[in-house]
């Protein structure tokens, strides 16, 4: 077994690009930031866990930024003043904590990868027991991944960002053309893609797979023409989506890249949706390409996953808003009750398994996430005994909402959709329909003879995306790059609690007693009305509709608490 095979083993009881057993070398992971030069391949691991920390930071922070910005989520995280709301009620401002935080940590990873690559570059192979070239090109690979996936994210959220490649670059505030950071994005997986190996169990370890895929969404995104600053500019006050346009040699690279990881051979569809979730599936699934490590808080990463309790915050206390969540009930509406996809990505009851009832079937208490106590739950992320029977773990475990799971980036079913969209808007709907039908096959499994598409409108292609990726930190992507997003954010005057009923609390206990609830004040009723709840709803959903506009093509640069960061200009309409 070689260095490199060791390395990609021993990755499990620790984080990305880790070194190896401390014991092989005591001295350099410690010292390896203040030398210039990196002399056994223990420091070339070391070095890239400074690129990788940044990264575990987010995984939540993905949603309370970019999926509340969209129609399908709300955000009670904190008091209303708090980043997540605020992002929530599309009242972002500059100074919002998780534009900040996004645009920091993105930024940190850059400068590590900076420092990394220029550092291995210096450093002399020693081909008697020091740095091999195995280990060094192996890290700038994954180093070049790591900073080409943070540039995708900076350039798709905030437009033009500045571009720095070296540790010189570190004080450059010039923001450059979005034509620029896609070649450099570009150029970065192209060259990290050629020393990735084909396939790493360890799904947190970048991959050719996962370096092609990335390609993919590159180019699928930068083929539907990003808006300039200029043209958000136009549109910084418009009710008005602009108009949509494509690329279309920069769609077929996408398809290209695409059929690159569909045809390796090494990932394919899970036959089963619900297997790609829970602890289960980590760095087990054929569908995981690439995902995000996590040990948990405190277990050595820098933030467990606070994507797994965020959407499940007080698991089954019914009374204290969740973090974040589902901003309708008629959002279970979009899933059909024959589509297997329903059961993880929107629960409306879920069983306790602490709670043992023989009254249920199952024999446990039965929790009820529905009108006049509380609204769905976003369930990939629940961690569940059983699934089928939709059983809770025992809150009393270590595990019942466990934190150190991975992060899924990159899954297959992506893929799948990255090229069917390229292929719909190159005109080829066609070859785009079998694909599509591909998801559907599994989705409807013996019912899928009643849903196979015969044909493949623009809308079939958007709800595919909804349905598959649902909660999973791409919708606002997706609205930006087909401009769709202030249409889309407009249908939330089509939401139950969008209604006059539920203006006030008032109108909400009116509202429960046309419907058979008792207005009781007892919180320990089961006909309690949660009325406050449901009154915050109404208020987030006309936020939505009367703040959307142009501006939100993009976000704020972050003002981290009054303090400029020196990049200009500020973005329109902030």
């Amino acid at each position: 077994m070689n260095r490199i095979i060791f390395f990609a083993v021993a990755i499990l009881s620790v984080s990305l690009f880790s070194c190896k057993d401390d014991d092989d070398d005591n001295n350099e992971s410690e010292s390896i930031i203040t030398t210039d030069v990196v002399k056994t391949d223990n420091g070339a691991y070391s070095l890239g866990n400074a690129v990788y920390g940044p990264l575990q930071t987010l995984s939540s922070s993905f949603s309370f930024l970019l999926e509340s910005h969209t129609e399908t989520t709300i955000s009670f995280e904190g008091a209303e003043t708090a980043g997540g709301p605020e992002a929530s009620r599309l009242e972002t401002t500059p100074g919002n904590s998780y534009a900040n935080k996004l645009f920091d940590r993105l930024y940190q990873s850059i400068g590590s990868s900076n420092i990394a690559i220029q550092k291995l570059d210096s450093s002399r192979v020693d081909i008697e027991g020091g740095l091999s070239q195995g280990a060094k090109d192996l890290v700038i690979a994954r180093v070049k991944f790591t900073r080409a996936l943070s540039y995708l994210y900076l350039v798709q959220i905030y437009g033009e960002v500045p571009l720095k490649l070296t540790p010189a670059d570190a004080s450059k505030n010039e923001r450059v053309a979005i034509d620029q950071i896609y070649e450099q994005i570009v150029k970065d997986l192209e060259e990290a893609e050629k020393d990735l190996p084909a396939f790493d169990q360890i799904r947190s370890n970048p991959n050719k797979g996962a370096a092609n895929g990335l390609l993919a969404r590159a180019y699928l995104t930068w083929g539907q023409k990003p808006l300039s600053q200029a043209e958000v500019e136009g549109i910084k006050t418009s009710k008005t989506d602009p108009v949509h346009s494509v690329d279309a040699a920069k769609l077929q690279k996408a398809v290209e890249y695409a059929d690159k990881v569909i045809n390796s051979g090494n990932f394919s569809l899970e036959p089963d949706f619900n297997s790609n979730f829970g602890v289960v599936a980590e760095n087990r699934s054929v569908e995981h390409i690439y995902t995000i490590h996590h040990d948990g808080d405190n277990k050595g990463d820098a933030q467990g996953n606070h994507q797994t309790h965020c959407p499940f915050t007080e698991r089954f206390n019914l009374l204290i808003d969740n973090h974040i969540g589902p901003a309708d009930v008629t959002l279970v509406n979009r899933f059909d009750d024959n589509d297997q996809r329903k059961l993880l990505s929107i629960v409306e009851h879920l069983y306790n398994g602490d709670e043992p009832n023989p009254a249920n079937t199952p024999k446990f208490n039965k929790y009820d996430y529905v009108f006049p106590v509380t609204s769905p739950r976003y369930g990939k992320f629940i961690h569940r005994r059983d699934y089928a029977a939709n059983i809770e773990v025992a809150p009393g475990s270590a595990a019942a909402q466990p934190n150190d799971i991975n992060r899924i980036e990159l899954r297959y079913a992506e893929v799948l959709l990255y090229k069917a969209e390229a292929l719909f808007f190159l005109g080829k709907a066609g070859e785009a329909l079998p694909i599509v039908n591909q998801l559907r096959e599994r989705a409807f499994g013996g019912h899928y003879e009643h849903y196979a598409l015969s044909t493949l409108t623009e809308e079939d292609l958007y709800k595919e995306w909804d349905l598959e990726l649902s909660f999973e930190q791409k919708h606002w992507q997706n609205l930006v790059r087909w401009k769709k997003l202030i249409s889309t954010v407009q249908t939330v005057k089509d939401f139950e609690y969008y209604k006059e009923a539920y203006k006030d609390e008032e109108a909400v206990k009116a509202t429960a007693a046309a419907k058979g609830f008792t207005n009781t004040e007892d919180k320990s009723a089961p006909n309690w009305v949660n009325a406050p709840f449901f009154a915050k709803i109404y208020k987030h959903l006309h936020a939505k509709d009367d703040h959307i506009s142009g501006k939100f093509y993009r976000f704020p640069i972050p003002v981290a608490s009054g303090i400029d960061k020196g990049v200009k200009p500020q973005n329109p309409g902030y």
